[in-house]
């Protein structure tokens, strides 16, 4: 008998601050560029007629203490009709070394926290020094964690939020946060860009971007969907969290090829490659630069062995025999 942490969703969001978890992501990302970490491509199970779909994300960290972890995730896009999270499921954390279940935490808070802290690290590399104004595009749980993350990593003074759902971006203003009408109006002059949405066709086109805007593309993680056009992906240096992932798994990248806008060769690198120095990032101020995100377990993983310890040491969550 052994004993297991139960960490719910306030519990998890209690213990894995932003500011924490930023540092948590560089550390994952940098992990896997080395090669330290183990990150198969996500098995999908997609039912006849079922409204979402089950991810399994599986990764396995070596070293001094070596740890297993399983993200089980259901995605329901009409689940925000609901009152609930499109993302809902639980991380598993085991033993390396003899593969006793240690943990089973809330994966729709580590979602929601350490997504948004891998667009704050992207940003930090890759968004000019000068920026300050940041547009949202989406105000669901993504748009939310972002809206805490990018400030953390830039002087940000203004910020616009567009929703198709003018109420949930009300629901997010506040000091220095104004709603738009549109997309466009969002995103122009914007010098950061976050699109977090559930949309299948592009809501962001290469018209309404100025030059030296980054871009973090967060809301599409499947090939059948996107959120920018072709010419917008063309133009910019595009940065990923894993190349692997982007290719059988983005639509973003995945229509821009299909459509003849970028070829092959396009991906500039992934985000842990500048944080080892195996590439560069942002090389001029007018340079227009996209991350992006899909989501990788090695960044559940990290929160998963981030969150065991601080419980520990907290005397935080539910400990039952198992």
């Amino acid at each position: 008998m052994t004993n297991i942490l139960i960490l719910n969703e306030h519990e998890v969001e209690h213990l894995l601050t932003m500011r924490e978890c930023i540092g948590v992501m560089d550390e994952a990302l940098a992990s896997l560029a080395r090669g330290e970490v183990t990150n198969p491509l996500r098995n999908v199970v997609r039912a006849s007629g079922a409204s979402g779909f089950l991810g399994l994300m599986p990764a396995y960290r070596g070293g001094k203490t070596p740890l297993y972890a399983l993200k089980e995730v259901c995605v329901f896009p009409g689940n925000p009709a609901r009152g609930l999270d499109t993302h809902l499921g639980a991380v598993l954390l085991h033993s390396g070394e003899t593969g006793q279940l240690m943990a089973v935490m809330n994966a729709s808070a580590i979602t929601a926290i350490r997504t948004a802290a891998v667009s704050a690290v992207a940003t930090r590399l890759l968004a000019r020094e000068n920026a300050r104004s940041l547009a949202i595009i989406g105000a669901g749980v993504q748009g939310r964690t972002h809206l805490e993350a990018i400030p953390l990593v830039r002087d940000i003074d203004d910020i616009r939020i567009v929703s198709r759902t003018r109420g949930k971006a009300e629901a997010l203003a506040g000091k220095g946060v104004r709603v738009v009408e549109s997309v466009e109006e969002a995103v122009r002059g914007a010098d950061i860009v976050v699109t977090a949405t559930s949309s299948r066709e592009p809501v962001i086109k290469r018209e309404w971007i100025a030059d030296g805007v980054h871009i973090n593309a967060v809301g599409s993680s499947i090939a059948a969907a996107r959120e920018l056009d072709g010419a917008t992906v063309a133009a910019a240096s595009l940065f990923v969290d894993r190349r692997e992932s982007t290719v059988n798994e983005s639509g973003d990248y995945l229509s821009a090829l299909r459509e003849g806008a970028i070829g092959d060769d396009h991906i500039r690198g992934e985000i842990g490659d500048i944080l080892i120095g195996k590439t560069s990032g942002r090389t001029s101020p007018s340079e227009i630069t996209l991350f992006k995100s899909l989501g990788l377990a090695v960044e559940d993983l990290a929160s998963a062995e981030f969150l065991f310890e601080k419980a520990e040491r907290e005397g935080a969550g539910t400990w039952v025999d198992w």
